[in-house]
């Protein structure tokens, strides 16, 4: 089964400031010698992001929002 086939779940903690991810990640155990261009994809806007290169989907993980205050 590929990695673009399973969605990669996130925790809110796992996005950056601006509430996005980079693939190829870690978190979807992707080595660096084998994969695309890094690539920014904002998963905070809508919950999830596929990335255009490889179909990965990142997620937050049911009950994460990404908080916009105090």
């Amino acid at each position: 089964m590929s990695t673009a086939s399973l969605p990669v779940e996130l925790l809110a903690r796992d996005l950056n400031p601006q509430g996005g991810v980079f693939c190829p990640s870690p978190k979807a155990h992707m080595t660096v010698w084998n994969t695309h261009p890094k690539v920014y994809l904002d998963v905070a806007h809508t919950g999830q992001a596929k990335c255009p290169y490889c179909g990965t989907v990142y997620r937050l993980k049911d009950g994460e929002h990404f908080g916009h205050g105090h």
